[in-house]
């Protein structure tokens, strides 16, 4: 009621609007003056001295749907067209990448230990048996796959918690380990010493890490071969989607990574899981699509840990953290081996108890090589000049911003919550229209 009868009330809706219904939206306090830089003319001030509460509200630009779903949608939208722009062009991307070797590839963590599967791949084996613990080697029952059980320990005691969290705190290491297998299987196959590869060809990528029900990361990758200088140059003939399958499927089984040596620990040797999963992507048809692949890698950017059961969406301070969060024994348990870890002097480089939250794993969700497309900050530059803010090229901007707060009030959240509905509820029915409308012309 409050904010209803604030005389501002209509331009704070703007507001709220602007930023899609963003649920903690960022408060900010300042000016924007632009000017021509050859007649000093102003061409645009902007002061929120004139705004309601002297405040601007931007979007927070978080990717987690459980922190901001509004945001998480657009931020889902933007590696959307990132993606597709590597596999089919456009976004400054020229479109024969469509026409180079690309692939879709799957990376896994090797076992820890078993763990209860769904379907019928839970069931003991055909001599049963027991573990060193006296734990039956399977439970006997077929689980769905939305059971509670699966991915969770058969025996927790003879589970690997230490090498799971240390598998975590060197994932980014074995995919830079694996790219470079890559590059030196072509190199070999073709003739090329390792430091020339980079003449010939560029291995181009981008990459999306999600959790397993068993809360151990894989990853998901298009892998593209291009020229040596990037998407707008051809590959050399020899570069074939079949060299690149095998290049990829040698790597992964070959790249290896020790761990620093621990009095408690001693030293481990990590390695990739023996699921590898490799899939051409091919302008004929044949094979994945690209819209689609580029709408499941979109889709894993916008989950948090806590919304796959693996881990929280914040760092913990301390061990009552642990302990009070809301995640499964299993789950519990790798967040006390990493915080335990954490404190050992050869394990500080990676940080462990600052990513206890996420299990080890302190990689981005999603990564790319340089040359692979577009990146976020151009897809946003391009969103702004879209909607009419972009046409002051060339002009000199003088601006002062400063941060004055975060978030909305209770009655606010209301409000923000109804209106990011109603744009969802639109942008909905808009895809069904133009889906509706393909039907008809296919028709």
């Amino acid at each position: 009621m409050r904010l209803a009868q604030d005389p501002h009330f209509a331009r704070w809706l703007d507001q709220v609007r602007a930023t899609g219904g963003c649920t903690h939206p960022i408060h900010l306090s300042g000016s924007t003056t632009t000017w021509d830089p050859t007649t000093g003319e102003v061409l645009r001030h902007y002061d929120t001295r004139d705004e309601p509460g002297e405040r601007l509200l931007v979007r927070c630009r978080n990717r987690r749907a459980s922190v901001c779903a509004p945001c998480s949608r657009l931020h889902a939208g933007d590696t959307f067209h990132l993606v597709r722009a590597g596999l089919i062009g456009g976004k400054n991307v020229p479109p024969t990448v469509r026409n180079r070797p690309r692939l879709f590839l799957t990376l896994t963590a090797p076992s820890f230990g078993s763990v209860h599967r769904a379907g019928g791949r839970c069931r003991p084996r055909r001599d049963g048996g027991t573990c060193e613990h006296g734990r039956p080697l399977g439970c006997g029952a077929v689980h769905a796959e939305t059971a509670l059980q699966v991915g969770q320990p058969l025996c927790p005691d003879c589970y690997d918690y230490v090498a799971h969290a240390l598998w975590h705190g060197h994932a980014g290491k074995l995919w830079d380990r694996f790219t470079t297998g890559v590059r030196r299987h072509l190199a070999t196959a073709v003739g090329l010493t390792q430091s020339r590869f980079p003449d010939h060809a560029r291995l181009s990528f981008a990459r999306v890490a999600e959790y397993q029900k068993r809360a151990a990361v894989h990853v998901h990758a298009v892998v593209r071969l291009d020229g040596p200088a990037g998407p707008d140059d051809e590959p050399p003939l020899w570069a074939t989607t079949d060299r690149l399958a095998d290049a990829v499927r040698a790597s992964a089984r070959r790249v290896l990574v020790h761990t620093p040596y621990s009095p408690a620990v001693g030293e481990l040797v990590l390695r990739w899981g023996a699921q590898v999963d490799v899939r051409p992507l091919r302008s004929d048809g044949t094979g994945p699509d690209d819209d689609a692949v580029a709408a499941y890698i979109a889709k894993y950017v916008t989950k948090g840990a806590s919304q796959t059961g693996a881990g929280i969406d914040h760092r913990v301070l301390t061990c009552n953290d642990i302990d009070m969060a809301a995640v499964n024994t299993h789950v519990r348990t790798l967040m006390r081996t990493c915080w335990r870890l954490g404190s050992l002097s050869e394990y500080e480089p990676l940080h462990l108890r600052a990513w206890t939250h996420t299990l080890g794993y302190r990689g981005h969700i999603l990564t790319k090589s340089r040359a692979y497309s577009t990146t976020y900050t151009a897809l946003r530059a391009d969103r702004t000049e879209h909607h009419g803010h972009g046409d002051l090229s060339g002009a000199f901007a003088d601006s002062h911003w400063r941060f004055v707060g975060s978030g909305h009030t209770p009655g606010a959240v209301l409000l923000a919550a109804g209106i990011a509905e109603d744009i969802e509820r639109s942008r909905r029915l808009r895809a069904e229209a133009s889906e509706e409308e393909e039907r008809e012309w296919s028709g």
